[in-house]
């Protein structure tokens, strides 16, 4: 028998395979398509303090080898998610790890604190990509010392393990990780999207109303794998590597990099069970290869 079981800050996951914060809402609405007992850990879209209305539209738009979005984190609020998505979440066996957005220190550990209290709450995942109100609108993520900051005043307040999401928009991916890591980061997850734009040739406009957005998807994909290996040479907390994973050999790239998980994101959009194909895809590797333990796996490419 093969053991897909891995650890990260002391929770034990059935199985590395996560999904991405944002393509997969909390899970309630892929609950038809997948059964989310089976997956390692369901990551939930980004939660604030208050309501964000997210951005103007159109803010999504196809390109070659994946997507570009600018949704703007439109979310709820923590209120809805703990009355409504947090319950729902109840009926499964599976971790759940909580994606929290600010645009101030104060915004995230209000947040934090919030979350501290929920027992179905097994991890958070700050994502520092979010624009600092305070530094004129620069990601929190961007900046090394403000990596460091966020970092440490999250896990002043935290009941859980917190978990970073490192932004790749930044000139040294590993300089932005070992500042997590400085500050008292349980595990760094990476990468988020790159900053891209398209045009509309016929209207001679910008496809997305914001302009620029998010690319992600395949195309992404060899980029991520490269700044997971970096980042898994330059610090020593675990990694939830994702970016364009679509199959299962996709994932093993990353957790042979470096990474101990692994998160599923765009490929939802168009196959609603590919955490379930990459899970399978997983195991049957393991079988082929005549691998015991997931674990012999991560960082195994030197």
């Amino acid at each position: 028998m093969h053991n897909m079981k891995i650890n990260i800050a002391g929770v034990e996951l059935k199985n590395p395979v996560m999904t991405a914060s944002g393509t997969f809402g909390s899970g309630m609405e892929y609950s038809d398509f997948v059964d989310l007992s089976r997956l390692g850990a369901v990551v939930t879209k980004g939660v604030a303090s208050e309501p964000w209305p997210g951005n103007a539209t159109p803010r999504i738009a196809e390109i070659r080898g994946g997507m570009m979005n600018a949704i703007g984190l439109q979310n709820p609020g923590i209120d809805t998610f703990c009355f409504r998505d947090l319950p729902f979440l109840e009926k499964y066996d599976t971790k759940v790890i909580v994606n929290v957005c600010g645009h101030s220190s104060e915004e995230y550990c209000e947040v934090v604190e919030r979350l501290a209290e929920e027992k179905r709450v097994d991890m958070l995942e700050i994502n520092i990509s979010c624009p600092n109100v305070r530094c004129g609108g620069i990601a929190f993520g961007q900046d090394p010392r403000a990596v460091e900051a966020i970092t440490r005043e999250v896990k002043q307040r935290a009941k859980q393990p917190v978990i970073m999401k490192l932004s790749p928009n930044v000139t040294d991916i590993t300089e932005i990780a070992r500042a997590a890591e400085a500050g008292g980061a349980d595990a760094v997850s990476m990468i988020n999207t790159l900053t891209g734009m398209k045009i509309d040739t016929e209207r001679r406009t910008f496809a997305v109303a914001n302009r620029t957005a998010g690319v992600s998807g395949p195309a992404v994909h060899p980029i991520a794998v490269r700044m997971v290996y970096q980042t898994a040479q330059a610090i020593s907390i675990p990694i939830i590597g994702m970016g364009g994973i679509v199959t299962a050999e996709d994932a093993l790239e990353f957790i042979l990099a470096g990474a101990t998980a692994v998160a599923v994101g765009t490929a939802n959009f168009r196959n609603p069970t590919a955490t379930l194909e990459v899970i399978d895809g997983i195991a049957n590797y393991m079988e082929r290869h005549k691998v015991a333990d997931i674990n012999e796996l991560i960082g195994a490419v030197r």
